[in-house]
């Protein structure tokens, strides 16, 4: 009896040092809580956001662009080549690696808490040696020396739990999750970034297959005037300087041929390398701008590129998770407790193991509390509050930015069309001039520096036309990436 009131009066005696544990760590909490040094503020995001953009001239619902946006283009050999990209871009393929890691990243931060558990066994043998016996021998002493051999079995299962009172693990992993969150949309970043990037660079292919076609017909035409000149030398109907200044010609265009061959298998290599696949094994067949549709495109509402473009949603998970960092770095001034306990069984022989005398178990709790650590703590605290108002400004910056791509490859649509326009008439021109030059030097009433200047004037018209056409292309391939790709269809109020 007496010695179950001993234990009684321990166990209240172990309650009421608990309760005192409870009260300091209670005090501290409000003291820590009450510093305005530890204050979170709320970041204000104070976003002006514009009811439509200004370079925009058609209703916001007019031509969305669809998810396969690379289809309006409606060239086979680009749609195929941009599905290869989504499939082995080796960019696209880290982005998909760096989500796996955030979401292993996700599972360590979640493992605090919850308990840790380890089983333990154990078998334990020891020999101890007795001195010999010098003295008298008795009726059962042995002359020599002896010894004596134990044993000791032991099997016990151990917990431990840190309570996560002030929510610091759990603010952990909410920063974490938010974390896994930015990487899905860092790959549709990544993603949107390797496509726009395949079709520019197709298009940059195209370009340089028609600038070659135009310098290798503009070498032919002028290579065929050349053969007039010479044949009017012979003649005595021209001079040797006309013969000359032809012959320039036809080099200088000439020279325009490597540059653009260059660029051409270049481009090629890049694209290679974009699908995933070496140089030496890809070939782009490619064709000319003329087969490539140009798609009308409108940009929608400013205030819908905040939830379509995956940068500005990354920015916005990377203000989430400096929130729950800085909620962490602030649980970390708290008192830590720590539940421990083990429950098990030990005997010196292994039949009585699991008998009722080889029950044990201890539990145990403890409190750590931070006095002094020359400020690390608040450094850390301050630390996350830094980069969550960096974070923030990132995310303001990535909204307006946004906007400004958009209007930006809007303005570049506009203009690169109207210059396109103006530049076939330019062609158209100079095409004609060409032709009635050349019919005016087969009846000797035309002079060879008006010839010279025409044949330079339609190969420099014709070559510039190229650079507008592909600078057209690549703006509204810009206006894509600006509005974050393509947007899904939306579903009519009364469907289904």
């Amino acid at each position: 009896m007496r010695r179950y009131q001993r234990a009684a009066r321990g166990r209240g005696i172990s309650r009421r040092r608990m309760c005192r544990l409870a009260r300091t760590a209670g005090a501290l909490a409000v003291l820590l809580a009450a510093s305005g040094c530890l204050d979170i503020d709320k970041p204000e995001l104070a976003l002006d956001i514009p009811e439509s953009y200004r370079a925009a001239h058609a209703t916001s619902e007019a031509a969305k662009p669809a998810l396969d946006w690379w289809r309006s283009f409606q060239s086979p050999e680009l749609t195929s080549l941009v599905e290869q990209a989504a499939t082995a871009n080796f960019d696209i393929a880290v982005a998909i690696a760096q989500i796996v890691q955030a979401d292993a990243q996700v599972r360590i931060a979640g493992a605090p808490l919850l308990p840790t558990l380890g089983l333990d066994g154990s078998d334990q043998a020891s020999k101890t040696s007795r001195q010999m016996n010098t003295g008298p021998l008795g009726p059962g002493d042995s002359p020599g020396a002896g010894s004596s051999r134990s044993r000791l079995y032991a099997s016990s299962l151990t917990a431990s739990y840190i309570i996560d009172f002030w929510g610091k693990n759990r603010a952990t992993l909410e920063a974490t999750i938010e974390t896994s969150e930015q990487f899905r949309y860092n790959r549709e970043v990544v993603t949107l970034t390797a496509l726009t990037t395949v079709a520019d660079t197709y298009f940059q292919i195209l370009a340089a297959q028609d600038r070659l076609r135009i310098a290798r017909r503009s070498l032919a035409d002028s290579s065929r005037i050349l053969f007039l000149i010479r044949q009017q030398f012979e003649a005595g109907t021209s001079s040797d300087l006309n013969v000359a200044q032809q012959e320039s010609l036809v080099e200088n265009v000439r020279a325009t041929i490597p540059p653009l061959e260059e660029a051409l298998r270049q481009d090629i290599a890049a694209l290679a390398v974009l699908v995933g696949k070496a140089p030496e094994r890809f070939n782009a067949r490619g064709g000319g701008m003329a087969a490539i549709r140009v798609p009308r495109i409108t940009p929608g509402l400013p205030s819908e590129l905040i939830n379509r473009r995956p940068d500005i949603r990354q920015a916005e998970q990377q203000l989430k998770s400096a929130k729950f960092s800085v909620e962490s770095a602030r649980a970390a001034f708290f008192p830590t407790i720590e539940l421990t306990g083990q429950f098990g069984v030990q005997s010196v022989a292994l039949r009585t193991l699991f008998g009722p005398g080889a029950w044990f178990y201890t539990a145990a709790a403890s409190l750590t509390q931070p006095l002094f650590d020359g400020g690390v703590l608040l450094g850390q605290f301050e630390l996350q509050k830094g980069l969550q108002a960096q974070y923030l400004q990132t995310y303001r910056k990535s909204v307006l930015s946004g906007f400004a791509n958009v209007e930006q490859a809007l303005i570049a649509v506009e203009q690169t069309t109207i210059q396109e326009r103006i530049q076939q008439n330019v062609v158209k021109s100079s095409r004609r001039a060409f032709v009635l030059s050349e019919q005016q030097m087969n009846s000797g009433t035309v002079n060879m520096v008006t010839l010279l200047q025409v044949e330079q004037t339609l190969f420099t018209a014709e070559d510039q036309l190229a650079q507008v056409q592909l600078a057209r292309l690549l703006a509204i391939v810009s206006l894509f990436q600006a509005l974050g790709g393509g947007w899904p269809p939306t579903v009519p109020a009364n469907a289904g």
